[in-house]
């Protein structure tokens, strides 16, 4: 795997995306966190041909901001670049624009994991 590598989600803003409805505000505009969800998968498919199998990437850390807001019936585009490698440890530059240009931007943090022992962890705090 080496850095550079990018990919691009689309998205049609419907009422289901909307912070009225998902609760993060009470405008009829893109919520933040869906906006977030968007550049995280972006990141996700962007390194998924290179991984191993059995691996896939989890999120760690996302720091964004939301610049300006979009109208139901826009479609957003989240893009992100993979600029650092540390061993499990992938580091993206995030972006998602509208129609209009640049809505948000910022850095995303995923960890390569082995699914099985990552999904194992759910089942030992079940038994505590």
């Amino acid at each position: 795997m080496n850095t550079g590598l990018t990919h691009t989600s689309t998205l049609t803003v419907e009422d289901k995306h909307l912070a009225s409805h998902i609760g993060s505000g009470d405008l009829e505009v893109l919520a933040t966190p869906v906006m977030m969800a968007l550049m995280e998968n972006a990141a996700m498919l962007a390194v998924k041909d290179e991984l191993e199998a059995g691996t896939t990437t989890v999120g760690g850390q996302i720091s964004a901001t939301h610049l300006k807001p979009t109208a139901k019936g826009q479609t957003i585009r989240a893009t992100a670049v993979l600029t650092a490698i540390d061993r499990r440890k992938l580091t993206f530059k995030i972006s998602a624009s509208d129609e209009n240009g640049l809505i948000g931007e910022g850095e995303h943090v995923r960890f390569i994991v082995d699914k099985e022992k990552f999904m194992g962890k759910l089942h030992l705090q079940h038994t505590c």
